[in-house]
Formats: structure tokens, C-alpha cells, sequence
């Protein structure tokens, strides 16, 4: 299973759940961009549980990336880094099963190849600013 590919897979799903509205037919969004990619089962069921979670903790990650860039309102980043650092938020703090380093890491690359030219950066910036508060709050 590549979870690369179910992560990329996910910022796909969820950038076009937020540019149509359709969250209630997600299901259906990520059939369509798992056969776009040829994703093996394993990897549908990681793209399903990182979507999921996300629409489902949307609200409370919206807060914690609020809480971390103070400089940035949500509506003024673009779609795919407010999208990006929602998954990667969900996976931390409520996925669990991946070291965070290893997210941050993934997230860059992944902005990398569908941001903007300051994307990995951005995403590195806020990333590491909200795994520096929640190890001080542990």
C-alpha cells in the first residue's frame, strides 16, 4: 500500500468536497479519483478513513489550525494548503497510528507537487509550530 498515494489521493477528495459542496457524497468522490489513480484496496481504505475523519473533525481542526497561524485566516490561504494541513492535522492528532515527523514530512512533499511555489514551506511552517505547542502541552 502506498500511503502516499492515499494521502494524495484524500487532498484530491477533499479540495473537490470543498470546491463543490458535495461532502455528503464522498464515498462517491473517492470511488472516482481511486480509479483516476488505480489504488489497491488497502490504500482505498486509508484514502476512506482520512476523509472521513477529516469532514468529521473539520470543525476542531479548523480551530487548532487557527490557533497556530495567527498571521492566516483560513479563507485566505488557498485551497490546496487549507486542505493539506487539515489531513495532516487529522492524521496527528486524531489517526495516531504515524510518527508526526513523518506526516510533516509527507505533507511538504505532497504540497511540493500540488501547491504553490511557497506551499512546502508554508505547510513546514504551521505544521512544525502546531507539533511544537502540542508536545508542550503533553
Amino acid at each position: 500500500m502506498s500511503r502516499r498515494v492515499a494521502r494524495e489521493t484524500a487532498l484530491q477528495v477533499l479540495y473537490q468536497i470543498e470546491i463543490s459542496g458535495e461532502s455528503e457524497n464522498f464515498l462517491k468522490i473517492i470511488e472516482h479519483w481511486s480509479g483516476e489513480f488505480a489504488l489497491p484496496p488497502k490504500s482505498v481504505e486509508f484514502t476512506q478513513v482520512l476523509v472521513e475523519g477529516t469532514l468529521r473533525h473539520k470543525k476542531e481542526i479548523d480551530a487548532k489550525i487557527a490557533s497556530t497561524a495567527h498571521e492566516w485566516a483560513l479563507d485566505r490561504m488557498n485551497a490546496v494548503d487549507r486542505n493539506l494541513l487539515r489531513l495532516a492535522i487529522f492524521e496527528m492528532v486524531y489517526y495516531g497510528h504515524t510518527p508526526h515527523r513523518v506526516i510533516l514530512n509527507e505533507a511538504i512533499e505532497i504540497a511540493k507537487k500540488f501547491g504553490e511555489d511557497d506551499s512546502s514551506r508554508f505547510i513546514n511552517g504551521i505544521l512544525d509550530k502546531f507539533m511544537d505547542a502540542a508536545e508542550r502541552s503533553n
